[in-house]
């Protein structure tokens, strides 16, 4: 474990709120924004979600605070989804309009599968009234294209990426290249969403989809590109030279271990993937 935690500070901004902001401004200086991520998920009972719901407010209030270029990513089942819809709505209300008190963001970060549907059925009940609240889609499944053309045409803010979470078959694509090609299908529908983000590590995935949003007459303003706190800071820093509006997911906190696995457990590549980034 004690090699794990030497790894997971590579990627893991730090414990608390003081050590992400402290990050957040160095990745400010270099010309890049962020996106707060208080790790964690499944919370079992109302004192865990509250208590999760008061770190998001909090987390808004030092960005304001701190002047630091960032908003802010949570999951729903921290929030108490998982035993008490009403609660987590409740919660996501209050961190949202806080959000908008402060002219900030809020993204809803997408789970496992199981949770896809209650995810975008929460989501759209508070996007007409509060656009400052933006979602997930995961290309690895089955369905996301369905769901990147409703978001389209509701006009949501996406976060694109390929998914981390283990799903059968029956809803995700098993094979990289078929979620590859979902990716580069569901980046090219983005065009026509308010602000897309494209949140991959993949140069194939990343040139797609610019040119895609070069074909649809975006410029460099019209969109983000997003990596993850860790990983590829050099090609982050080279996209950002470009012009290129660079976002990182920068997450903290003391429950990484779910967060850490899930990037090195799927696919051998994952693992390769983080070995090369922890020696860059």
């Amino acid at each position: 474990m004690r090699a794990l935690t030497f790894l997971a500070r590579r990627f893991v901004a730090g414990d608390d709120i003081d050590d992400a902001i402290e990050a957040v401004l160095e990745l400010n200086a270099d010309g890049l924004k962020a996106t707060l991520d208080n790790l964690g998920e499944d919370s079992l009972d109302k004192a865990h979600a509250l208590a999760a719901a008061e770190e998001n407010l909090a987390m808004l209030r030092r960005i304001a605070e701190s002047g630091a270029d960032a908003n802010i990513s949570l999951k729903l089942t921290q929030l108490g989804l998982a035993f008490d819809e009403k609660l987590a709505e409740d919660s996501l209300l209050r961190i949202v309009a806080e959000a908008e008190r402060l002219k900030n963001f809020v993204r809803i970060d997408m789970e496992g599968s199981r949770w896809t549907q209650k995810t975008l059925d929460l989501f759209y009940a508070l996007h007409d009234k509060h656009p400052g609240v933006g979602i997930v889609l995961q290309s690895s499944l089955r369905r996301t294209e369905g769901d990147v053309r409703e978001a389209v045409s509701r006009k949501a803010r996406v976060r694109l990426c390929k998914g981390a979470y283990k799903e059968p078959a029956s809803v995700a694509f098993p094979d990289k290249k078929d979620v590859d090609a979902s990716y580069d299908r569901c980046a090219a529908l983005l065009a026509k969403a308010p602000l897309p983000a494209i949140a991959t590590h993949d140069d194939a995935r990343i040139a797609a989809a610019l040119k895609a949003f070069d074909a649809a007459g975006l410029v460099r303003s019209d969109y983000e590109l997003q990596m993850l706190y860790g990983i590829r800071a050099r090609r982050a820093r080279e996209l950002r030279a470009l012009g290129h509006a660079v976002r990182i997911y920068v997450p903290y906190g003391t429950h990484w271990f779910p967060y850490f696995y899930r990037r090195v457990r799927e696919r051998k590549e994952n693992l390769l993937f983080v070995a090369r980034n922890f020696f860059e």
